[in-house]
């Protein structure tokens, strides 16, 4: 059975990742005209389709395609609505005269129009303005000038970058022809479903063993133990978030063949975010029987892994989606900020805000359960109650990652290193949320100087995309499975401080029966040397530390307890084992 699962398992993902290569697209001029949303756009454009019309083409010609043509639309807006060099002299010559201002500019062009409007809104600060030489002058009417050209001219009204990102994935999904685009179940059934049977005909293997958890060969094994496959494993999850979160136009075969689930949830075709929750979410589904069936001794890891399957399932994707069917606003009950950092942002408090009641109740729940819940709930369960039982993150890490938990750094380097980063973000994110809620109640596009947009936007970028994506799973294979919890997520910050000045939960240690074998260090997934604990009989107060209970699990002699008691109860700790 593990053999045919896999066989399996190769071919579906195999078929999956052959897919981009497989997938065809078909334009024609009325599909242009329709994508560009603008006969003056599809007109300029169209010349740059002209050799690849109603042909069946590859996405990477259609999208090598695209990029020449939304260039061909830009120089030729910036050619009608942009400053040439003759403007350039023109507005030189009223400076020397001194008698550039608004109105006679206004004489150049005319009243009310695009270059004149645009003029006053950047350059109203050269208005009557003496110039030390002719190079100051030029040089200051030209920043002004290629300001107006990359601010105002290319957005309204050629491409800018953000409608060309938008721009290249619809015409890439939407240009599917061929074998995809009719055999799009088909695919789903060869992709998804042979890879799910095939993991789950491999979960024999831990069963026709006895129960418990082995140690044979995990920094042996070519996947576990940063090889190989190890290697491979992490190339292609950092490939995939790549693509996830800046390059999507090269998803649009495998966007297309989950269309048909999407249709039967919310209505709509998918998008690549519909993708990524449902592999999230079967990814889940199929590794948390694996682990249960590795685990199957241990009635804590069996519940805690089916509640993180079930938020994830229920909570994380079937919700949302119902709720964007039932025309309400897309909303995960369970997520919590500043995890979920875009809760705040001016888009989601007005959409939460048109939604009516439930979107009023949705609003009031999200900041009650994020500055109320979650340090109640921390207080009497530390954070396990959320980092290993419901949170997406986690259970992601849990379940596919459980491979990799080994991998964990334990060095006191690591732990330092940790300590700086994730409250470095944690802080990031909370003057991020400042400034984003004064500009929502002010209109100010600065606070202290500094552009409340573009902080969301490089928060949203590195952190919310590069960080917890591209780095917090794609490096599960070289650095263990919670490196996006030990050293970005700023919920875990925010419970960590609960949990280690006040909190309830924690690891007792029986030291006497401790027989220094290590399995609990190697198995923390949170880089804590937890046999340093046990050898001193010392509980476990660490902020990091999410209560997930294999270390207990793997003891051979039951020297670890999660427990939630009395913090007054705690054994103090020395100075011997840092915290």
């Amino acid at each position: 059975m593990n053999r045919l699962g896999t066989i399996l398992v190769v071919i579906g993902f195999g078929i999956f990742l052959a897919i981009p290569f497989l997938t065809e697209h078909n334009v024609s001029d009325s599909f242009i005209t329709k994508e560009y949303n603008s006969e003056e756009r599809a007109k300029l454009a169209s010349s740059a389709y002209t050799s690849i019309l109603n042909q069946d083409i590859t996405t990477w010609k259609l999208l090598a395609t695209t990029d020449e043509a939304i260039a061909l639309v830009n120089k030729s807006v910036i050619d009608t609505y942009g400053f040439s060099g003759e403007d350039i002299i023109r507005l030189e010559n009223l400076a020397h005269n001194n008698s550039l201002n608004a109105q006679s500019i206004e004489a150049l062009w005319g009243k009310g129009n695009f270059k004149v409007e645009a003029f006053k809104n950047y350059g109203s600060w050269l208005f009557d303005r003496e110039f030390s030489s002719d190079e100051e002058l030029e040089s200051n009417i030209k920043q002004v000038t290629n300001n107006i050209a990359q601010y105002e001219v290319i957005p309204k009204k050629g491409i800018d970058k953000y409608a060309a990102k938008s721009l290249k994935y619809s015409i890439s999904k939407h240009s599917i022809t061929g074998l995809l685009q009719n055999n799009a179940v088909l695919f789903l059934l060869l992709t998804f479903g042979l890879t799910a049977i095939g993991g789950l005909l491999m979960l024999q293997v831990f069963m026709d063993e006895k129960p418990g958890i082995k140690n044979n060969g995990i920094f042996f094994h070519p996947a576990k133990a940063r090889k190989w496959l190890g290697i491979i494993i992490g190339t292609l999850l950092i490939s995939f978030y790549i693509l996830l979160y800046f390059f999507p136009e090269y998803m649009g075969g495998w966007i297309r063949i989950v269309d048909p689930i999407s249709y039967k949830l919310n209505g709509s075709e998918a998008g690549q975010f519909f993708l990524y929750g449902f592999m999230y979410t079967t990814s889940m589904l199929v590794m948390g029987a694996r682990m249960m069936a590795k685990y199957r001794h241990n009635k804590y890891q069996l519940i805690r892994t089916g509640s993180v399957m079930f938020f994830q399932t229920i909570f994380a994707f079937l919700i949302p989606e119902i709720l964007v069917r039932l025309n309400q606003p897309y909303f995960d009950f369970k997520n919590a900020w500043p995890l979920d950092y875009d809760f705040f942002f001016d888009f989601e408090l007005q959409k939460l805000i048109a939604g009516g009641n439930l979107g009023m109740f949705m609003l009031v729940w999200g900041i009650a359960f994020s500055l109320i819940g979650v340090p109640i709930f921390t207080y009497f369960y530390g954070k396990r109650w959320y980092c290993s039982w419901v949170c997406g993150c986690g259970g992601l890490a849990e379940t596919i990652g459980d491979p990799f938990r080994q991998l964990s750094d334990k060095s006191l380097r690591a732990w330092k290193i940790e300590r700086y980063m994730i409250y470095s973000v944690l802080v990031f994110a909370v003057v991020m949320t400042v400034g984003v809620l004064y500009t929502y109640f002010t209109g100010a596009s600065e606070l202290l100087g500094i552009n409340t947009f573009s902080m969301r936007q490089v928060y949203g970028a590195f952190i919310g995309a590069g960080f917890s994506g591209v780095v917090g799973t794609g490096f599960y294979p070289l650095m263990g499975n919670r490196v996006w919890c030990r050293f970005g997520c700023p919920l875990a910050a925010y419970m960590g401080i609960v949990q280690k000045i006040k909190s309830r939960f924690r690891i007792t240690t029986n030291g006497g029966q401790c027989i220094s074998c290590g399995n609990c260090s190697t198995y923390c997934e949170m880089g804590i040397d937890v046999r340093s604990y046990a050898q001193r009989g010392e509980n476990i107060v660490r902020a990091s530390c999410v209560g997930c209970g294999v270390c207990a699990a793997v003891c051979p002699r039951g020297v670890l307890k999660l427990e939630n008691d009395s913090p007054t109860n705690r054994v103090n700790t020395t100075n011997f084992v840092r915290r």
